[in-house]
């Protein structure tokens, strides 16, 4: 069934609904990325000269992380405003759960979510040593000051990077008749790229597969922001935690057995969600992305 947009000044992320990338355009999506981290990186001087290097890092983040994506934004916006007269679209945010519901798939992607993250940890566990500059940089985005941690990595990277990686580049490759499976891959690799080193790519990669399934089946860019919500804040909170704090991997933690007998636990738990959600049917064929005709046509 495809239906008609219907106008409404406080739907932010209708905003973005005509504009479906190509491959093309996902590159330009990715340039202006980019050149947003430079602007970024410009308004981390005023933090520095005013609150010094350690607390001017900290503060600025406030500004340069959402000022990354103010470009492509804006690029996005333009782009869906002129595409609105004579094109159709494909709305970021649906509600497929049935036969689910809502609340029960909200339910099952946190513990699917969590169970990825630990299945990832393994990987990490074997992988070389971070660099020490490395480590430090991504402690102080959640050893900091917490509610400045809180707000820069539990609601501005969930928002943003979901709206990207899934919004604009997974519905961009599916609407334009990629095969799911290559459009969810694709849509991870970027996510990973995104995250510029290998010890965040990784996990990055898997848990973008399992977001992107999500949101094939269910077509709810809510959803996927409430996974990275959810991984990101159990992060957040394990690092605020004294006996966690130094912990590099869970296998520290579960020494022997009980790590690996929780991994398996975790693998089946996430292989029956994923089966769970095999039973929401697909309404079209680009995945449950519902289609939104021109503005102007009868």
């Amino acid at each position: 069934m495809v239906r008609r947009a219907k106008p409404r000044n406080y739907g932010f992320l209708e905003k973005f609904t005509y504009f479906v990338p190509d491959v093309r355009e996902m590159f330009i999506l990715l340039a202006l990325l980019l050149a947003g981290a430079f602007l970024g990186g410009l308004v981390q001087f005023p933090f520095l000269a005013i609150l010094g290097r350690e607390a001017g890092m900290e503060y600025a983040m406030l500004a340069s992380y959402p000022l990354m994506f103010i470009p492509p934004m804006l690029y996005a916006s333009i782009k869906s405003r002129n595409n609105s007269f004579t094109k159709s679209g494909l709305l970021l945010d649906n509600r497929h759960f049935s036969p689910l519901g809502g609340a029960l798939c909200a339910l099952l992607v946190i513990l699917a979510t969590l169970s990825a993250a630990f299945c990832s940890d393994a990987i990490l566990a074997y992988m070389p040593e971070m660099p020490s500059w490395l480590e430090e940089a991504l402690s102080s985005m959640t050893q900091g000051t917490l509610w400045v941690n809180f707000l820069c990595v539990s609601i501005f990277a969930p928002f943003f990077e979901e709206w990207l990686c899934r919004g604009m580049i997974l519905r961009g490759l599916l609407g334009n008749k990629v095969k799911p499976v290559w459009a969810i891959v694709i849509s991870a690799v970027f996510f990973a790229f995104i995250h510029l080193n290998p010890w965040q790519a990784i996990p990055a990669f898997l848990l973008g597969c399992l977001f992107g399934y999500v949101y094939y089946k269910t077509g709810s860019l809510k959803l996927t922001m409430l996974m990275h919500f959810a991984n990101n804040t159990f992060s957040l909170v394990m690092s605020n935690i004294d006996a966690f704090k130094d912990v590099e991997s869970w296998m520290e933690v579960l020494p022997g057995m009980r790590y690996w007998i929780i991994f398996a636990a975790a693998i089946l738990l996430l292989v029956l969600i994923i089966h769970a959600f095999r039973k929401i049917p697909l309404e079209h064929a680009e995945g449950n992305l519902d289609p939104v005709k021109p503005l102007f046509e009868d």
